[in-house]
């Protein structure tokens, strides 16, 4: 399983090649090149008083050339002629009944296909987190995250022929600033849509979300939830998760006043 590149890069072309796809989330090798400038080479035409010196694309052969270095290093992955984050590249497969689904970390791609399963699970009343999530997501226009101040990454479980789509069929989020008060710590969010429950998906997400956390140095793992939720804070109980606190009355869903449930585990 990987755990994020760290941020050190071998020069400044690599450095603002891997934060222009980290900052819309993905983008084509031709975008990227057209995003990414350099001061004009010495001995070009001077600018005028008074102006800032002429901006230029990286020459070509050495575009390339970092381009291969960040995919080569694991920072980033090339899928279908566009480039994203590579935090973890492993997939799973299983096969459960008569569902067969895999887990992997979820691209850019993946964005409606995320939005659609966290507003089905919102709109049940089942996480009141996720809707923050996804307005987040939208927000900033980039599934995930990864640069100096914070880390943010979706594992997503997807199957073949499924009702939208990208064949979402549930999600797990982590995201963790980086702080250094906090820098132990990551918050996490899990649904599954209803047509594919019962099928072991919820737990092998948050599973993988733990491992992911663990590996990557994190050594807290906590979300919130409704305490009418009750499957989602059993399956939480089953991995070790803990309620630290119970805000009374704290969400308002429909017409009822419920609880919220701060749940945590150590790793």
């Amino acid at each position: 399983m990987g755990v994020p590149a760290d941020l050190e890069f071998e020069d400044a072309i690599q450095e603002r090649i891997y934060h222009h796809v980290e900052r819309n989330g993905s983008a084509t090798v031709e975008e990227i090149r057209d995003g990414v400038r350099i001061d004009s080479p010495s001995g070009s035409k001077p600018a005028r008083s008074g102006t800032t010196e002429p901006q230029v694309r990286v020459p070509s052969e050495e575009f390339h050339e970092s381009v291969a270095a960040l995919v080569d290093s694991g920072r980033l992955v090339q899928d279908e002629g566009e480039l994203h984050l590579a935090l973890d590249d492993e997939v799973e497969t299983y096969e459960e009944s008569d569902l067969s689904y895999s887990i992997r970390q979820a691209h850019q791609f993946d964005w409606k296909g995320i939005e659609t399963a966290i507003h089905e699970v919102a709109d049940e009343g089942a996480s009141i987190s996720a809707q923050r999530v996804a307005a987040d997501i939208g927000n900033e226009g980039a599934l995930l995250r990864h640069n100096d101040r914070r880390s943010r990454l979706f594992y997503v479980a997807t199957v073949d022929g499924g009702e939208n789509d990208d064949g979402i069929a549930g999600w797990v989020h982590v995201d963790a600033p980086e702080l250094d008060q906090l820098r132990h710590t990551a918050e996490l969010t899990v649904g599954v849509r209803g047509p594919f429950r019962e099928h072991g998906i919820g737990g092998r997400l948050l599973e993988r979300a733990m491992n992911w956390a663990r590996e990557s140095g994190y050594n807290k793992v906590y979300q919130s939830l409704p305490a009418t939720n009750e499957t989602a804070i059993e399956l939480l109980e089953e991995y070790g998760w803990e309620t630290e606190a119970v805000r009374a009355d704290h969400y308002l869903v429909g017409d009822e006043f419920v609880d919220e449930v701060m749940m945590a585990r150590k790793l």
